[in-house]
Parts: structure tokens; C-alpha cells; sequence
């Protein structure tokens, strides 16, 4: 499963939830697969605020709780184990390498896209939930 959401200024503005199309040979891969994923959302609403004219803060900060993955994305070395992942998930490497994209280290318990992705105890998917109805409520009360 992938899963991921955006934040803007602390807004959730697009998240996603949905069966990989390729099978991933370990978590790592899995993991690896989404951050591509986010990554091109995250370039294609930076565009948006571009044409709009608004400045966004770099590097744009990626949250993952998989350290393999991290570390796959920080590193252009292939090994045995990661040399049968698809290229076309590698431009995340050039974009951190430009400094657009920082991937950093969040625990699971923390993750809020692992609601979408994973089975979760309730107080975890309550926690998640709670954040985004907040979000919700606070913009309800701003109209």
C-alpha cells in the first residue's frame, strides 16, 4: 500500500491511499516506491505555488519511517539488494541532491499517512483522525 498526505502551513491540501501497481520485494522497496510517488505530488503543487506566486521554503521536508528507504534515497550506490528497483523511481535521488527534498525519520507512532496504509490500534488512528478533523473544524470556523 502506498499512502502519503501534504501539509501546507500545517493544512492537510492532498493526501493518497492505494495498491502499488508493482510488487515490492521488501518493505524497503515498498517504502521507496512511495516517497517517488509523494515526491512528484510534492513538485507538481510546488508548481502550483509558483504560478501563483508563492514562495516555498526548501528543502521541502519528507517524513518516512523506514530507514532503508531513507538511506536509498540519500545513496546513488546500487547494491545486490536494490539493484532491481526500477530507475524511474530514482529521480528522488536529484532532487534531494538539489536540495528540493529532505527525507528525514519519523516513528511509525507518528506517521500520519499509516493510517491509509497499515492496520493501526484505534488510539493510533484516533490520534491521526483527531489531527485531520481539527484541521477541518478550525477551517469551518475561519468562513
Amino acid at each position: 500500500m502506498t499512502g502519503f498526505c501534504i501539509y501546507i502551513y500545517g493544512c492537510l491540501v492532498s493526501w493518497k491511499s492505494h495498491g502499488q501497481k508493482t510488487v515490492a520485494l521488501s518493505s524497503t522497496e515498498a517504502e521507496y516506491i512511495a516517497i517517488s510517488e509523494l515526491c512528484a505530488e510534492i513538485l507538481l503543487i510546488r508548481s502550483i505555488l509558483e504560478f501563483l506566486e508563492i514562495k516555498t521554503e526548501l528543502p521541502i521536508i519528507v517524513h518516512c519511517d523506514n530507514i532503508g528507504a531513507i538511506y536509498l534515497g540519500n545513496n546513488a550506490k546500487l547494491s545486490q539488494r536494490t539493484k532491481h528497483i526500477d530507475v524511474k523511481h530514482h529521480f528522488v535521488r536529484e532532487y534531494i541532491e538539489k536540495g528540493l527534498i529532505k527525507i528525514v525519520f519519523v516513528k511509525s507512532e507518528e506517521n500520519d499517512a499509516d493510517i491509509w496504509t497499515k492496520n493501526v490500534k484505534q488510539e493510533t488512528y484516533d490520534k491521526h483522525t483527531s489531527k485531520f478533523m481539527r484541521d477541518m473544524i478550525d477551517e469551518e470556523k475561519d468562513l
